[in-house]
């Protein structure tokens, strides 16, 4: 055990010691910083008033005056009323005056309809005249017309009967949570995972190249040294994620409008219990993918040679980050529960399944054991071939050198 805490030491100061972790985690929050105060920026770039301002021309008073209802209808919009003319309209647009611009207008070519133009500077930032604007302004004038027909408050009522609209789904098990949430929590342990993870192979390959290993293996066994450099790294890596997860909240709280904050970042799935299920998927997923890389590292000689020698690994975290990420759509189906059982998809798979509420505790078990299973048998496979493979400053180990050195006692 102490020359496993050796290991890890000496593994912790040299990433520690490196001027580009320091410069590259220091890039990454004020990054976060910077982000999280977009839209002040943006705000104060725009007179204090993120909303596109739309100027509404009514020139025919085909409204009869009602179209300020559309301030308080809530919508994403401030509206600034003239009965200008289209050109006029268009001026204003191409000048910066006005966001946008509707000039409503009998339709010249039947005089029946009612002609709506929503004017832009350019029309490629938009799919269309907006449907909310379009449903808003067909509701608005039918209302105004329905009141000119001097119906008694019951015919009214019977025209427009009150709606009571809810989401049920056939499932007997009820899914919740924020899925923004889930979905940045899913990204974040991804990148946290197959960053921290990398460097592992990363780092067996320098020390290869530097002649490092040499000491390393004349002072202690390469499962110490296996073990060690993993647990060393995925400290350092679980210790820089909370730096940029505390960050990121405190950016939040300070930085975004409380109310968008709410709607965006409802924490209130997120438990106790779930944290430390994500620490645990956090490890156990880090161990795994990190021994893959401790393997593919130990085939090769050269630097250079990492990025092609780890290319099986890469695909192989992609596709499960990817089947982890669009079962969810489903997140009750066969496919999205083999995502949170199989070993290299559960870590980003299994700790969402139990945020949204639809993972059982056998399940949750069940994916830990495998996960552990599957630790142990890499660990196995990856310590007896790094055994045989770390004094190799040859070429590159084809798959077939690799089989004959885990073969080899």
């Amino acid at each position: 055990m102490r020359d496993i805490f050796t290991v890890i030491k000496f593994t912790m100061r040299d990433i520690l010691s490196r001027k580009s972790f320091r410069i590259s985690t220091i890039l990454i929050v004020v990054l976060i910083v910077l982000g999280f105060n977009v839209p002040n920026f943006l705000n104060s770039l725009n007179g204090g008033n993120l909303q596109d301002t739309i100027l509404v021309s009514d020139p025919e008073n085909l409204f009869d005056g009602q179209l300020t209802a559309l301030d308080n209808l809530g919508l994403d919009y401030a509206f600034k009323y003239d009965n200008l003319d289209l050109e006029e309209i268009k001026q204003k647009v191409n000048a910066d005056d006005i966001t946008a611009g509707i000039f409503i207008q009998k339709d010249p070519d039947t005089n029946d309809s009612l002609s709506a133009k929503f004017i832009v500077k350019n029309a490629a930032l938009y799919n269309g005249f907006p449907p909310a604007l379009i449903e808003t302004l067909r509701n608005l004038y039918t209302n105004i017309q329905i009141s000119k027909l001097g119906l008694s408050n019951k015919q009214l009522a019977s025209l427009q009967p009150q709606f009571e609209f809810k989401l049920e789904q056939t499932e007997d098990q009820e899914i919740g949570g924020n899925i923004f949430v889930m979905m940045m929590l899913s990204v974040v342990l991804f990148f946290a995972i197959y960053f921290c993870a990398y460097q592992v192979s990363s780092s067996i390959t320098i020390e290869k190249t530097s002649k490092i290993i040499e000491t390393l293996v004349t002072s202690t066994t390469p499962r110490t040294i296996v073990l060690g450099k993993t647990i060393g790294i995925g400290l350092v890596g679980l210790g820089q994620i909370i730096l940029f997860a505390v960050v990121a909240l405190i950016s939040a709280y300070s930085f975004l409008d409380p109310e968008l904050l709410n709607t965006m970042l409802d924490l209130s799935s997120l438990t106790p219990l779930l944290g430390l299920l994500m620490i645990i998927y956090f490890i156990l997923g880090y161990t795994t993918y990190a021994l893959l890389y401790a393997l593919t590292g130990s085939t090769v000689a050269k630097p250079e040679d990492i990025q092609s020698a780890n290319t099986p690994v890469v695909i192989l975290t992609m596709i499960s980050f990817y089947l982890a990420y669009f079962t969810l759509m489903d997140p009750t189906g066969d496919l999205n529960i083999f995502a949170a059982l199989f070993p290299f998809s559960s870590p980003f798979c299994m700790p969402l399944r139990v945020m949204m509420g639809v993972a059982s505790v056998g399940e949750v078990l069940l994916s830990i054991g495998i996960l552990i299973v599957t630790c142990i048998i890499i660990a196995r496979i990856a310590i007896r071939i790094y055994s045989n493979a770390i004094l190799n400053y040859g070429r590159k180990m084809s798959f077939q050198d690799i089989l004959k050195s885990y073969k080899e006692k």
